[in-house]
Parts: structure tokens; sequence; C-alpha cells
């Protein structure tokens, strides 16, 4: 006899994790969330209140930065990564998130393994008001390397049709905000790893000269959420468009929402960069059109105001976790990113 276990899926380990998951889903429950755990697919009844309701959806994933959660196993906060990521990508279109979806794929499931990965789905959606209508734990022998796994993420939100943000409001003259990233996000970590773990030759609990923490304190920071600080802007219709900055950095992710003819133009040194950049920088020689397209460099999503509203947007980011900063401005020419006057080796303008 062989048996589905002798194969190397164990059902009883998965009921074992999904056990120890359902109260943390049922937590981030709303009145729209209508099954109930266990259905073959999560029912949700879309919100009244708005006028012209278009759905808004996006898939991501965490990526490589998983490699830092499996050396050092540390598995509670990607689930965070994960949602945030997908939240902001939707917020940048105005678009406030209803339910996320989460799918983990695993050769040999371990239940408390899962239960931290989801834990972290769980917490970012109880924290940012979002449901987790469902999801799926894949056991997949032979197919990932022991104590490995990928996650996905799926999140769909709404925005009256009126009130999408795209590059259609943005006018030459205006201003770009930034917001502080906390670190690398969920982007830039194969450089990173390479850059750490081969080049300078650091294990992940290693102290770095000029961070304070580990190699994994540093690069398992958890992915910022900008909803809280953005949303009561976007709501009074503050801001002309966003700009979630994620892989392809400032410079591929600005001109998403610039349209034809106009350019944003970046003052290099109007923020203070952050030191895990100065570190990946100096010590990989990476070049500065690389460190700009790759990393976020300090800056996890840009708002383009008008200069009338620029002084009450920076009023309102005064009064929440997260301060912005004037980081540049919008002029003719040809759509895309020109960094004003970055100097040789590491742009830093300070």
């Amino acid at each position: 006899m062989t048996t589905y276990r002798d194969a190397g899926v164990d059902i009883d380990a998965q009921d074992k994790a999904l056990a120890q998951i359902k109260k943390m889903v049922r937590s981030t429950y709303n009145d729209g969330v209508l099954s109930d755990q266990g259905a073959f697919g999560g029912m949700f009844r879309v919100p009244g209140g708005v006028k012209d309701p278009v759905l808004v959806a996006s898939a991501d994933g965490v990526g490589t930065k998983l490699k830092i959660a499996f050396l050092s196993g540390r598995h509670t906060t990607v689930g965070q990564d994960l949602v945030n990521h997908c939240i902001n990508d939707i917020l940048v279109q105005g678009a406030r998130p209803l339910f996320f979806l989460d799918y983990m794929a695993t050769g040999v499931l371990d239940p408390d393994v899962a239960a931290d990965v989801i834990g972290g789905v769980a917490t970012a959606c109880k924290e940012h008001g979002v449901a987790l209508l469902g999801g799926e734990t894949a056991e997949m022998p032979g197919f990932y390397a022991d104590g490995e796994y990928d996650m996905a993420g799926f999140i769909v939100g709404i925005v009256d049709g009126s009130c999408i943000l795209d590059s259609s409001a943005v006018r030459e003259g205006d201003l770009l905000v930034g917001l502080p990233s906390d670190g690398l996000h969920t982007n830039g970590y194969s450089l990173a790893r390479k850059i750490f773990f081969d080049v300078m030759g650091l294990r992940w609990d290693d102290a770095v000269d000029g961070l304070e923490g580990s190699v994994a304190e540093e690069l398992l920071k958890v992915h910022q959420c900008y909803l809280g600080p953005v949303w009561p802007l976007v709501e009074k219709g503050r801001v002309g468009a966003l700009a979630h900055i994620t892989g392809g950095g400032l410079t591929d992710n600005v001109p998403r929402v610039l349209p034809d003819g106009l350019k944003a133009v970046i003052k290099v040194g109007a923020w203070d960069i952050p030191p895990v950049f100065r570190v990946l920088s100096a010590r990989g020689q990476v070049p500065a059109d690389d460190m700009w397209r790759t990393f976020n460099m300090g800056v996890g999503m840009v708002l383009i105001v008008s200069p009338g509203e620029l002084e009450g947007v920076l009023e309102h980011l005064r009064g929440t976790d997260c301060p912005g900063f004037v980081m540049g401005r919008i002029d003719k020419g040809e759509r895309g990113v020109e960094y004003d006057h970055p100097p040789e080796g590491f742009p830093t303008g300070l």
C-alpha cells in the first residue's frame, strides 16, 4: 500500500496549519464578507455609497526577500510585506482595498511556519481594514527545496469612476512629495543578497558597520503601507497622481503616472538616503544608475500635488507617522525622470 503521506503530502499537517490560521483569518472579516471559511470561493458584497463603482485588482509576490526569512527562520513579517505592497499598488489609482486572497506553496508543509506566514497576512489585513477572504496552501513535494516556500497575494479594491487617479490631472509646475520608505521594502533583494553575502562575506545574523542590527534585521524590515496617511488626501481630491516606488525605483515608476510631454525633475539631496543604500552602493561598487533603478532609495511613495495644495498636504502628513518632503517638480520634456545634478559616485547630493 502507498499512501498520499508516503508520496510526501501530509493532509493532517495541512489540517493542523488551518486550525491555527482560522481564528486569525476570521478576525479580518467585516460586514462585506458573505461566505464562511471552507467554502470553495469567497463571497464579498460590493459596498454601496459609490456612484460609479469600479473594481481595481492587483497581484504580487514577496520575491527573494523570502530567502532572508528562510535563512533566519523568521516568517512573521513576509505576509505583512505582501499585503502592504498590494494595498499600495491599488491605492495609487485611488482605490480603497476591500478584500485579499493569499497563496502559499511549499514542498513539505510545516504547520508552524505556515501559521507564522499567514498570520502576518492576517495581521496586515486587520490593521488596514481588509478582509482576508480566502486563500490556498499547496504542498508539492520535490518542487521546492527543503524549508522553502513561495507566496503570492491578490487584492481587490473599489474606486468611484470619477475619482480614478491617473496621469490626466498632472500639470507642469506640480510638485513631487516623497514619503519615506523603511528600507528595501520588497525590491532589489537579489542585488542586496549578493553584496551582503557574496561580496562582504556576511551571515544573516552578522552586524554591519554603518547599520543598526544584523543583516536579517535590516533586510526583513516590513514594506510600509501608505493607506493611512494618504487615503484622507485621496478622499478629498488633494493629490493629482501617486506612484508606488517598487521594482525599477524612481526612474521607472514615476513616469508611469506622467502624461506625454511632461517629465519629473528630482532634486537629489532633498531627503536623507537611508544608510543601507549607502552601504550597498559603497561595498558593492554599484553604478549610480543601477542604484536608482534597483532600489527605492528611501522613497516608498511619490505624491504629485499642485502648488496650491502643497502646504495643506505637507501639514496633513506632518500629523501622521509618515511626514512628507518636497523632492522635485514636473517640467515640460520627454516623459521620464531627470535627476537634478547628481554628483559622481554615490548620488547623495548632500
